[in-house]
This record gives C-alpha cells, structure tokens and sequence, in this order.
C-alpha cells in the first residue's frame, strides 16, 4: 500500500497476477461463487483473530535513564464498540521524556510511552460504525472518560470529572493495571476514542497532530485567531512548529521567537512573517505591545514577563508548554496592560478530529525525521538538546 495516499492494496494471484486483471477474466467469473464462499470463511476467521486478546511487542523504558528495551504487553479482546489498530507510526512528544524521567511523578516501570500514532484498523467490535477494517486511524492523548459528565457531553474529554484515562501510564479502567501507550504493534480502544485519518495525507507527518496538533490548534481557536491578527510563538520545536503552520493557513500574522538562530529561515518557510532569537534586545523592544495572542511551547519553565510585555492591552499568553510552577510573571506590571497568562492542554475529541480535518484541508504535516525503534533513546537525547527537526517519528512496522 502507498503510506502517503491510503490507496488500496494491488492484491496478487499465487502466480503473481494482478487480482483486478484476474477478476476481469472468464476464468475468474467461473471461479467467483468458490472463491467468495472461501473468501468469506476466511474474512471471518481472520476477524475473530484479530478481536481476541494479544501479546504485542512494545520498546518501554525501564528507568529514569530512558533505557528502551524491547517488551512484550498484554493488549485486552476487543468489546463490541472497540477498535483494533495496527500501529504503523508513532512519534516522540516531549511529555514522553518528561513522563519516563520522572519529572512529574514517578512512572510505573515497564513504561510504554506514546501518544501520537497512527496505523491500520484490522478489527472491529460488533457495533462499531465508525470505522471498517482497512480504515486509517489515530489515537492521541486520551483512551477513555466517563463520557456522562458536563466536560465530557460538552466535548471536553480530556477534563473529565470523572477521570480521563489517559493513552499510557494511566490507571486502565478497564483491563486494571496502567494503560501503554503508542510505542507498540497495536493498541485496542473505543471507537469514539480513534480519529478518522482522511485519505491522501503523509500518515508519518499525520501522527503528531494527535498530540502536538490538537494542543497548539485548540488556543488558536478557543481565544478566537482571526486572519491579520498578530500571533506570538515562543520556541519553535514539535509543537512550535506546527502552531506556526496551523495559524498561518488561519491566516493570523505569525512571528516566531527562538534561542536557535539555525530556526529562523525555518520559520518563514513555515509560514512565518517574521522571526527572532529571544537574544535580540532590539527586536524584542521593537515588538512591544503589538502581538494578539502569544502561544509559549517551550517545555521548561522560564521568565514570562519578558513575553508579557509585548502583548497589546487586555491580551492573552497562553502556556502549552512548561507544566511546571510559572517563573517571572510580574504582577503589576500584568495588571497595568490588563494582559492575561492562561494555560491549555490537549483537545478533546471533536476538536481533534476537527485539526486533522483542518490540516489535510490546507495541506499541512509536522516536518519530521523517520527513525526505528532501535533509535528511540538516542532521539530522546536530541529532543531534550533541542537537535530534533522538528518531530521524531517512530517506524513502527520495524518493531
């Protein structure tokens, strides 16, 4: 099959012919009623396989160190409204690295992170009607909710107020345990919980919308971005880089800040109208209190006042990427402009499905690098030295 088109399969003959030129043919027609019984029987069989409960291979971390390993986990039969799906890509986000180092609490070990992934469904439950087998899916930052609670009817699964069970190293509610995530062969969820991938898209490059897409699109739209506004991005890594494409095809002026000078022309080839190293004191002056909304990606914590101040009256800093204490937010001289520092996390499921529909729209994917499993630790490395351009995407079908 073409990963990039979603084409279907040439299936061939034993002897190597094309299926569709075989099927074309007289003998084909005086085989047909033979081989649609033999065809079904073994659809069948093939289905009640693929629901059953599994052992899937998986690369985990086994310390603090990021030491990945392979490991074998058990993944649950398929329920009647669950999905199947055969993991082809799953990329590397930075909550990745911080959940395996312990940065915010200590992980249960085996730990298999993952969160951004795509790949082929190859079964389905019962009453499932979302998907077909064959289908392309996503499954991003959340497996399950209560689905009954206000968040939850009003699309906000990831703040379920019962609970959201998260992709990996989250309670399973359902099989006990913790749940693991994209770093596998496969993964069973409920249907409501997989994304539809459309047709046509880079399937590697479609990955890291699930997580890093969805975080950077939902304050674009919750503080409203409209086309000519000034909009700030502040780092330019995995999730910057796609808050670059995704406001730009929004039609929002963007203006990126970065300590890496080597991202400059990276940025304006993005989509940015303007660029500048945090460094240049005079192009920080120069923008103060010209921007309408400022996104911050960047994963540490760090002085935000300096980023404060270039926001117009009565506008918004929203945090997406330092879930730590905030550092240098200065009171007063908030107050003075009426400017806000929020934060936003994730998206739920509507909201995701609707930046996937978003970017194949206007033709966006993350920029990535293809890299196998094997590779998992050492890219780990360069996306905590800032070395990665601008996602790291994991070959599954190598595992």
């Amino acid at each position: 099959m073409c990963q990039s088109c979603n084409d279907t399969f040439q299936t061939l003959t034993r002897d190597g012919e094309s299926r569709r030129n075989f099927l074309r043919s007289g003998a084909a027609l005086a085989a047909a009623p033979l081989a649609a019984s033999v065809a079904t029987q073994a659809a069948a069989q093939e289905g009640g396989a693929s629901l059953e409960a599994s052992e899937v291979q998986t690369w985990a971390a086994f310390d603090t160190n990021g030491s990945f390993a392979p490991h074998t986990i058990p993944r649950r039969a398929a329920g009647p409204k669950d999905v199947v799906v055969e993991i082809m890509y799953s990329s590397i986000c930075h909550s990745d690295i911080h959940t395996y180092k312990g940065d915010w609490g200590m992980p249960q070990f085996p730990l298999v992170p993952g969160h951004e992934m795509v790949g082929r469904v190859v079964g389905i439950g019962a009453e499932v009607t979302k998907f077909r087998e064959g289908d392309i899916a996503g499954v991003g930052t959340m497996v399950d909710s209560c689905g009954t609670c206000a968040n939850c009817l009003a699309d906000r699964e990831q703040n379920c107020l019962n609970g959201t069970t998260f992709t990996y190293n989250s309670e399973d509610k359902i099989s006990g345990g913790v749940t693991y995530g994209g770093y596998s062969k496969k993964i069973v969820v409920k249907e409501d919980f997989a994304l539809r991938i459309p047709p046509g898209v880079d399937l590697a490059g479609f990955a890291p919308l699930l997580c890093a897409g969805i975080t950077t699109f939902s304050p674009i739209n919750h503080w409203d971005l409209q086309p000519g506004q000034r909009y700030g991005v502040i780092g330019m890594g995995g999730l910057g880089h796609l808050a670059v494409k995704l406001a730009a095809a929004k039609g929002a002026e963007v203006v990126v800040f970065t300590t890496s000078e080597d991202k400059i022309a990276d940025a304006k080839a993005f989509g940015a109208a303007e660029a500048y190293l945090w460094s240049d004191e005079a192009a920080m002056r120069s923008q103060m209190g010209s921007f309408d909304l400022m996104l911050s990606t960047v994963p540490v914590a760090y002085p935000m006042q300096q980023f404060l101040n270039l926001l117009k009256l009565d506008k918004t800093l929203v945090n997406v990427g330092a879930l730590f204490p905030i550092e240098g937010a200065h009171g007063m001289m908030m107050g003075f402009g009426r400017q806000s520092l929020a934060g936003s996390m994730t998206g739920g499921i509507a909201q995701t499905q609707r930046v996937i529909d978003f970017a194949a729209h206007h033709g966006i994917a993350a920029t990535y690098e293809m890299i196998t499993p094997e590779q998992i630790g050492e890219a780990c490395e360069k996306v905590v030295n800032k070395q990665a351009r601008y996602r790291y995407v994991i070959d599954m079908t190598q595992a």
